[in-house]
């Protein structure tokens, strides 16, 4: 399958004292690119948010890093969907400059949930689920 593609620069201040991004913005990349993925629904991430109140709370991260990214760098961020399950999924970013250096790779679980009141797990809606198996990994 084809993996969803979502490319941005490194801001001045997403970098640190040592000029590189600091570790924990690479989470924010990874949610970023889940946000532009579920942008090509109708209504967008925000429709899906504010409007259907359904969210994806994170329920484990874990990221390796390679190589330091750091202000006016390129990075593409690759996503694929490497899990599906009936409310959960996995989600596989995959960064990496643009000189075609890997940077990180992180894996970020999140649950469907319907936030309109108390958070409570429920399974994915047909829309949200054709758009993740769109984007499952083959590996």
């Amino acid at each position: 399958m084809p993996s969803f593609v979502h490319t941005r620069a490194v801001h001045f201040d997403e970098v640190d004292a040592a000029g590189i991004v600091f570790f924990a913005k690479f989470l924010g990349y990874g949610h970023e690119a889940m946000e532009a993925l579920f942008g090509t629904l109708p209504g967008k991430y925000h429709g899906l948010v504010v409007g259907r109140r359904i969210g994806f709370p994170a329920v484990h991260v874990e990221a390796d890093y390679r190589a330091p990214l750091r202000f006016g760098d390129i990075v593409t961020i690759t996503l694929d969907v490497t899990k599906i399950g009936t409310t959960s999924c996995t989600l596989r970013y995959r960064l990496t400059r643009d000189d075609g250096t890997p940077t990180a790779t992180v894996l970020h679980t999140t649950v469907c949930c319907d936030i309109a009141g108390e958070p409570k797990k429920i399974p994915f809606p047909a829309d949200v689920r054709a758009l993740l198996e769109a984007y499952r990994a083959d590996d």
